[in-house]
């Protein structure tokens, strides 16, 4: 591992100037925050990641969960995954977010991961993690092998020529279908990102995977208010039964009327470069009768633009079945 400075603001102004400052006097300089730690020390002791500064975020104000003057929620950054899962508020009004969350890691990841944490997970891709290989979303320009090479766990939607690796949360996929937004506080002041906006396509630029710019720190996650009467469900298929990242997922929230859907939000997980908000699959199910025939139709849509690559084709038809069934246990539910 690097050597790196720790450092331990008081508050949030001096966690940002602190990031601020690093970037300044050492001429952009990696500069990260770190709570749980989950990933960020595993890719550190892989020197995968080698900040120069380490900025413990721990001792903020920003463990909370509280419901917000509308009548949604408000999630602190660093509120654990398990506290967060088990939030009676979670558990009763966004149980898609809660189901996602326990489908995840292990008791004892849960107990110090957090949520923006979460948010900012880096992908599982072999070649990311081996800095004896080449990979364009660690070193741009040094290609991606896991084209013509490993790539079974890897993505079908979202890619390009340049990387195909997979976003590995399943929080963010439950979010994504919650429509969550994300607020960031930075040098340049405090902004509010719709959750669909915060993580981007790899293009020609994989290594920047999201919109933050330097210094900037997530503070809180919003939820909108929770719709009455809404069924929620996250369905996840993987190689065994526990701590394994999903080879599909599905985050589905809708509602009835008269046995047709009259609200429709889906998201996909561990088949896209982010956190997949399947958008042609809604369309297609709007108004409609809730049953086995529109539900597989719905499913065809998401995984209409899906790229398979030599090793995962799989997972077009794999993901087409975990929505399908998702859709069709939140509707009997």
């Amino acid at each position: 591992m690097h050597t790196f400075e720790f450092i331990r603001p008081a508050d949030t102004a001096a966690a940002i100037a602190g990031a601020a400052q690093a970037q300044t006097a050492q001429q952009g300089a990696d500069v990260r925050f770190v709570a749980g730690g989950t990933t960020l020390v595993d890719l550190m002791k892989l020197n995968v990641e080698t900040p120069a500064r380490v900025i413990d975020i721990n001792r903020l104000p920003l463990d909370k969960v509280e419901t917000t003057s509308d009548g949604g929620l408000k999630i602190g950054a660093i509120v654990r995954n398990s506290d967060l899962a088990h939030h009676p508020t979670v558990q009763r009004d966004y149980s898609v977010l809660s189901q996602a969350l326990l489908s995840g890691a292990s008791g004892q990841l849960r107990n110090m991961a957090t949520t923006s944490g979460n948010l900012l997970q880096r992908t599982r891709c072999m070649y990311f993690r081996d800095t004896a290989m080449p990979c364009n979303k660690r070193e741009p320009g040094t290609g991606c092998p896991a084209i013509t090479g490993s790539n079974r766990m890897l993505a079908v939607l979202g890619t390009s020529e340049h990387c195909i690796a997979t976003n590995p949360s399943d929080m963010c996929v439950a979010m994504a279908a919650l429509e969550a937004t994300i607020h960031i506080q930075g040098p340049k002041g405090s902004r509010a990102i719709a959750f669909g906006d915060f993580h981007l396509l790899p293009g020609s630029t994989p290594n920047r995977e999201t919109v933050l710019e330097p210094g900037d720190l997530v503070t809180h996650v919003t939820l909108p208010p929770p719709r009455s009467g809404s069924k929620q469900v996250y369905l996840k298929l993987r190689d065994r039964a526990s701590y394994e990242f999903a080879l599909a997922s599905a985050a589905v929230v809708i509602t009835l009327a008269n046995g047709n859907l009259t609200y429709v939000r889906i998201a996909l997980g561990g088949v896209g470069t982010k956190p997949w908000r399947a958008h042609e699959a809604e369309a297609a199910l709007a108004g409609q009768p809730a049953n086995a025939a529109n539900f597989r139709k719905a499913a065809e849509a998401a995984m209409r633009d899906a790229k398979p690559q030599s090793e995962n084709k799989f997972k077009i038809e794999l993901a087409k079945r975990c929505l399908t069934h998702a859709l069709q246990t939140a509707a009997t539910s």
